[in-house]
């Protein structure tokens, strides 16, 4: 098994283990003595997860940079192999180009021996003509000196061609010479390119288990990523926060949200609502709203109610400030007010976006905490099959932490795991969000003057007027 495999899955296997066997330091902490409350919370937080994901990413970069210096090798290699094969080609020409020599050299040397010959025959046959000549008395002495320079010049022009042949024979033997170390030097060139050749297919080899490696190794880290999420997941749905814990991050990644309204009054007289609460933002897994209670708004459900004009808002944490262009009314309990925020700007806003518990019933208690006021506490709470959206909170189980705790209408909910359970509709019951479901909604800014607010207020409070007195 690949040593960095089996580095990562024994990080895995020790995270575990410590994850499962860590006492809860919340809750040593409760038992023993009252936590003083402090609103610093930490930003960077090291967790098992992100351990594991360094580890993981470590062992992916030393794959990686083994990976590049067998990619480098091999390049190099395939380099090699091209300029051995650039040479074996020059080789080749230049000994193409020198048999062509040898063969035009040897013709000429063919027609040189000839020609000797027949300057040695052409001699001997006046060296007779000579002799015959001086056994014949009838020859004259002209005749005689004509044969005899006739003889001379055929015999010197036998030497230059004896000389041409010698030196034709000593530049064919450089050429046979030159022949013989280019043949050697192809031969060593050919050697080389088959070793390399033989590197480079070898490198290629190392190339592709590599690349089975680093894919099996992929697939082991996308295996231990789906486990760890799973793990952590599975770790913060069952590890119970302490309510302090829980109003510390309340308190860091909240907003402060404002509201300005205008409406005719009685004798026609305009008059104007400002109104400013603590939001904050949370997610259903697919959009992200940020919530608040209707009475936490200038608006009011009410039949008749009368035309609001000139509406705006604005959502700001530290010097980053948005303005509220729409607002949505729940579809099952219309005083649960939606803010619907785009991605861009929470990531903007830099605070944490809450989850909506998936298991809202796993505790049997919750943390109430006020909007207003900062107050927050402990509360039981019941179901009431009559009424599946909503939870009764016993009041006579309430146990104040902080302030003056007193649950009412608009207070945010949370589950022991620190996720958003809901929002109390009135005093005694909690709005559950499993989902958001938002319905009708109002423009803010000026492309809101023009839409008939008084209508959509009194049909949102039609709905609540239908429901169980006990909700209202």
């Amino acid at each position: 098994m690949n040593r960095s495999i089996l580095i990562v899955i024994c990080d895995f296997f020790l995270l575990s283990l410590l994850a499962f066997s860590t006492p809860d330091m919340n809750t040593v902490a409760q038992k023993s003595s009252p936590r003083a409350l402090t609103t610093d919370l930490a930003t960077n937080r090291v967790t098992a997860r992100q351990d594991l994901g360094e580890v993981m990413r470590l062992a992916l970069d030393e794959e990686r940079k083994y990976r590049d210096a067998i990619l480098a090798d091999l390049a190099s290699t395939r380099q090699s192999v091209t300029q051995r094969d650039q040479q074996i080609q020059d080789f080749r020409s230049q000994l193409q180009s020198t048999e062509q020599q040898a063969t035009h050299l040897q013709q000429e040397e063919t027609n040189l021996t000839w020609q000797v010959a027949d300057a040695q025959n052409r001699i001997a046959a006046l060296n007779q003509q000579l002799r015959a000549a001086n056994e014949e008395t009838a020859l004259t002495k002209a005749q005689r000196a004509e044969m005899e320079a006739e003889a001379r010049k055929q015999a010197e022009r036998a030497g230059t061609l004896e000389r041409q042949l010698t030196g034709l024979e000593q530049t064919n033997q450089l050429i046979q010479a030159e022949r013989a170390s280019l043949n050697t030097q192809l031969q060593v060139t050919e050697a080389a390119r088959q070793s390399a050749f033989t590197q480079m297919s070898q490198l290629q080899g190392e190339v592709e288990v590599q690349r089975q490696v680093n894919a099996k190794l992929a697939d082991s880290v996308k295996t231990l990523a789906t486990q760890s999420t799973e793990l952590a997941k599975e770790i913060h749905d069952n590890r119970e926060m302490a309510p302090n814990e829980i109003f510390e991050q309340l308190t860091t990644n909240r907003l402060l949200a404002s509201f300005y309204g205008l409406k005719k009054g009685i004798f026609g007289m305009d008059s104007s609502k400002f109104t400013q609460t603590q939001i904050l933002l949370a997610s259903d897994g697919t959009n992200t709203f940020a919530l608040c209670h209707v009475r936490d708004t200038p608006l009011n459900l009410w039949s008749p109610d009368t035309e609001w004009k000139d509406l705006s808002g604005t959502l700001a944490r530290g010097a980053v400030v948005f303005p509220v262009d729409t607002v949505s009314f729940c579809s099952v309990d219309p005083r649960a007010v939606l803010i619907p925020i785009p991605a861009a700007q929470a990531r903007a806003l830099g605070c944490k976006v809450y989850r909506l518990s998936q298991d809202p019933f796993k505790f049997q208690d919750a943390v109430v905490a006020g909007t207003q006021d900062n107050y927050y506490g402990e509360c039981k709470f019941q179901m009431d099959l009559d009424t599946p959206q909503y939870v009764k909170m016993d009041r006579s189980s309430v146990r104040g932490l902080f302030g003056k705790f007193n649950p009412s209408t608009g207070d945010l909910v949370f589950s022991r795991t620190g996720d958003l359970l809901g929002l109390m509709a009135n005093n005694n019951y909690c709005l559950v969000l499993r989902s958001f479901n938002p319905g009708l909604s109002l423009r803010f800014g000026p492309a809101g003057n023009s839409e008939l607010t008084a209508q959509t207020l009194s049909t949102l409070y039609a709905v609540v007027f239908q429901m169980p007195f006990r909700l209202q």
